[in-house]
C-alpha cells in the first residue's frame, strides 16, 4: 500500500491508502479549492473553525451528492420497468 505526504492548509499529513496518485491529487485539490472559498467568505478565523466549516462543507456536499443519487437511480429504475413492460418491445 503506498504512503504519501500531503501538505494541506499549511498542515503536513502522512498516510496510506490503496487509492492511486490521480484520486489523492484530486481530493488534495478538492479541499485546497473548498479551503480557499471558506476562507475568502469567512475571513480571519481561527484553523480549528476553518477546519470545521471545511468539515461541514464537505459533509454537505456529500450527502447533496448522495441524495441526487438515490434520486437518478429511482429515475434509471423507473425507465428500466418501463421499457422492461413495454408491450411494443
Amino acid at each position: 500500500m503506498p504512503r504519501y505526504t500531503l501538505t494541506l492548509m499549511g498542515l503536513e499529513i502522512s498516510f496510506k491508502t490503496d487509492a492511486d496518485n490521480v484520486r489523492i491529487e484530486a481530493a488534495q485539490a478538492f479541499i485546497e479549492n473548498k479551503h480557499k472559498e471558506l476562507v475568502a467568505g469567512a475571513g480571519d478565523i481561527s484553523k480549528e473553525k476553518l477546519l470545521t466549516y471545511l468539515l461541514l462543507s464537505l459533509a454537505d456536499d456529500y450527502l447533496v451528492a448522495q441524495d441526487k443519487l438515490k434520486r437518478l437511480e429511482g429515475k434509471i429504475g423507473e425507465i428500466l420497468e418501463k421499457t422492461s413492460t413495454d408491450p411494443g418491445r
